[in-house]
């Protein structure tokens, strides 16, 4: 139960605020003797990144803060477990476009019976309350924020009494079972259990967690942050060059990983001496140094040691998080995770695949064969890519916060959320695409495909596609290229109402070539091209395809598909568009591709196939097969049974692949093309992609995709 709090001060602008903290700051330089300093302890073996005895306790009294009197709260709920963006959050506070955060007044919390203090003011938190203060996101106005931070110091567990901190929380004027509200936590638990989620009456509050497991994250409500480490300022700014030439494979300098780990880096140091370094603690309390075993005991500083090593292992503890990743990032050494269900920091925009080597802790006896294993391309790849994280996200307490800041604005306002690309891409490039022979991961499935149609006059047609277009549930956008020049689109008022963005271009020549141009107003990674008479394709179609896309985004995914063959007697190659057991190509009429080759296809096509195309009118999607093709030797994938496609609606002498001369073009077409390339890059394959249960003996409602077609 919590009484009625108790206060001194109900007045809440910016300048009181900035006083007191600057007062706090004041009072941080006046006492000379705060030193940040891990606690290490027998009793749980985990290595904290503040103590008591470093926090800076505030006299409110002098300042003009308040005091709050509470009673202990004896019964414990916890969270939400359930939380997700949609039922925990109420957007409707957020009406400005903009992520308004309310920081409230520095308070301190008292037990109203023995005078305890529910927590102090750390230095740490007191950064991250300064950095929300002087950002783009404070707002002084209660009433025009979006989100609540508590000056209740809640980082860490064992810092502060957990039986006030929730009648602390319940006490804030605006607290309504901490909806809206944002709690700071990177040490949860406490001994013995050490849990993965603050033991704290949190309700509805998005935790900004250090030590989130699978089972405690809400994806998409919460956002994990790493455990911060006060080492970090005190090395040099001086760069860390990237580079092969290092000591040694390995390096394993964390105090508290669990025995069973320890024990198994002893049994590979045994028959792998020289790749692997491993250090222990050189005795007391000294976290700036470690030592390697007796006999011949030898002392490094830390965390310098740390450059030796292209790796470096972070393993599990009593505490899943673990300020070693921090430290490891901080002098460029790629880390090595062995902590099953660990949430990474900013997972939810991080591509830590790039950056990071993760194995089941099962697997750890293979760690060394799984690390030679990576090429030294891969390597100089990966060590950019931990300079470039830990410099823009992770190299401080200000980065950190405003990061997750910017991770949760993404999700209240996704028009202004960046791309998976520009949270990941070292060198950012506006006029640049990125190369999707690089992409190692899967592309974000929420970012969804923009939909890119050619017409020219087809009208009616038109419209219906755009119809069934619309309930495809991964589609984001749709953008018509209407290529006649002698008549005007139809006014926008005229098209279809539909729930997804739609744009109209008008191009200033009619040229097959304009399906394949870089849009600015495509924002997606993938593309679906399709003409405007392809209406019979089914919503469960076009979802799977992108799916498939998304496996393999570097290929071409569509659903006509067709095969090249060598006529021996006339010498020369042969379209051919009949069924067969062979494929090498798929028609762009209705395709998914990486928007990265219509930049190719624009600006980079080989010799002068793109000026033919556009002046014959034919072979724009065979010239598209064979550049992706050249590239990346991979052949395209085809969809679905599906394999011709008629238009009822369509005469035809209205259909350019019902011409004979049309298809003897297209022979032509393949003939030419090898010998600009000065060779045959298609690749043939056998098979296709269906999706899984398609034809098996099921119930329909136990399958995903129902309604695929067979022609």
């Amino acid at each position: 139960m919590t009484t009625e709090p108790q206060t001194k001060s109900m007045h809440h602008p910016k300048e009181q605020i900035l006083n007191c903290l600057t007062y706090a700051l004041l009072a941080i330089v006046s006492l000379c003797a705060v030193v940040l300093l891990y606690d290490l302890t027998s009793r749980s073996g985990d290595r904290f990144f503040y103590s008591k005895r470093d926090s800076v306790v505030l006299d409110l009294s002098i300042s003009r803060g308040q005091e709050v009197l509470l009673h202990s709260d004896t019964e414990y709920r916890g969270r939400n477990a359930n939380c997700t963006f949609w039922d925990c959050l109420n957007i409707y506070k957020c009406e400005h476009d903009k992520l308004k955060v309310y920081i409230y007044p520095l308070q301190e919390f008292l037990d109203e019976k023995s005078d305890k203090v529910a927590s102090t003011l750390s230095s740490e938190y007191f950064q991250i309350l300064e950095t929300v203060l002087k950002s783009r996101y404070y707002t002084s106005n209660p009433n025009e924020a979006c989100l609540f931070l508590p000056s209740l110091d809640l980082l860490n567990q064992d810092m502060f009494d957990k039986h006030l901190a929730g009648p602390a929380l319940s006490s804030l004027n605006f607290w309504d079972r901490g909806e809206n509200h944002l709690i700071f936590n990177m040490l949860p638990g406490s001994a013995p259990n050490y849990n993965t989620i603050l033991d704290v009456n949190i309700d509805n509050a998005i935790v900004l967690g250090g030590g989130f497991d699978s089972w405690t994250y809400r994806p998409g409500f919460d956002v994990a942050i790493p455990v911060w480490s006060p080492l970090v300022q005190q090395i040099s700014t001086a760069p860390i060059h990237n580079g092969l030439h290092r000591n040694y494979l390995l390096v394993v300098a964390q105090l508290n990983i669990l025995p069973q780990h320890a024990r198994t880096f002893n049994e590979l140091k045994a028959n792998s001496a020289e790749k692997i370094l491993q250090l222990g603690s050189c005795g007391g309390n000294e976290i700036e140094a470690r030592c390697s075993s007796a006999p011949h005991q030898k002392r490094f500083e830390y965390p310098r040691i740390l450059r030796r090593g292209q790796f470096c292992f972070v393993g599990r503890s009593l505490r899943v998080g673990q300020p070693d990743l921090i430290e490891i990032m901080s002098q460029n050494c790629i880390p090595v995770l062995a902590i099953d269900n660990f949430v990474l920091p900013f997972e939810d925009v991080i591509d830590w695949s790039l950056a990071a080597v993760r194995l089941r802790e099962s697997e750890l006896h293979s760690i060394i064969r799984k690390l030679e294993s990576i090429s030294s391309v891969k390597i100089l790849e990966m060590q950019k890519q931990v300079q470039y994280l830990y410099t823009n996200y992770l190299k401080d307490l200000k980065t950190i916060t405003i990061t997750a800041l910017e991770i949760i604005e993404s999700r209240i306002f996704p028009l202004l959320a960046r791309s998976s690309r520009q949270w990941n891409t070292v060198n950012k490039n506006s006029h640049s695409t990125f190369n999707p022979i690089f992409l190692t991961s899967l592309v974000p499935k929420s970012q969804g495909f923009t939909a890119v149609i050619l017409t020219y006059d087809r009208v009616e047609s038109l419209f219906l596609l755009i119809q069934k277009l619309t309930v495809v549930p991964s589609l984001q956008s749709i953008l018509v290229i209407w290529n006649n020049q002698k008549k005007m689109p139809p006014h926008l008022s005229t098209f279809p109402t539909i729930a997804k963005p739609l744009k109209i271009i008008q191009t200033r020549e009619n040229k097959l070539s304009n399906r394949f141009y870089p849009y600015p107003e495509i924002e997606t990674e993938a593309i679906l091209t399709i003409d405007d008479d392809i209406i019979m394709l089914t919503s469960d179609e076009l979802d799977f395809g992108y799916e498939v896309w998304r496996e393999f985004p570097d290929h071409i995914v569509g659903f006509p598909s067709r095969i090249h063959v060598w006529d021996n007697s006339t010498m020369r190659w042969h379209y051919e568009s009949e069924w067969t057991n062979q494929i090498s190509m798929v028609l762009t009429g209705a395709a998914f591709h990486h928007k990265y080759w219509s930049h190719m296809y624009t600006y980079a096509m080989p010799g002068d196939i793109k000026h033919w195309v556009d002046e014959h009118m034919n072979c724009e999607d065979i010239a598209m097969n064979f550049l992706v093709a050249n590239l990346t030797n991979n052949p395209p994938i085809k969809v679905t049974p599906r394999k011709k496609f008629k238009c009822p609606e369509c005469t035809n002498t209205e259909m350019l692949s019902a011409d004979l001369n049309h298809m003897r073009e297209r022979s032509a077409c393949i003939d030419r093309f090898s010998k600009i390339y000065g060779r045959m890059p298609l690749r043939t394959v056998e098979f296709r992609a269906d999706p899984v249960l398609f034809r098996d003996n099921f119930p329909e409602k136990l399958k995903r995709y129902n309604d695929i077609g067979s022609l």
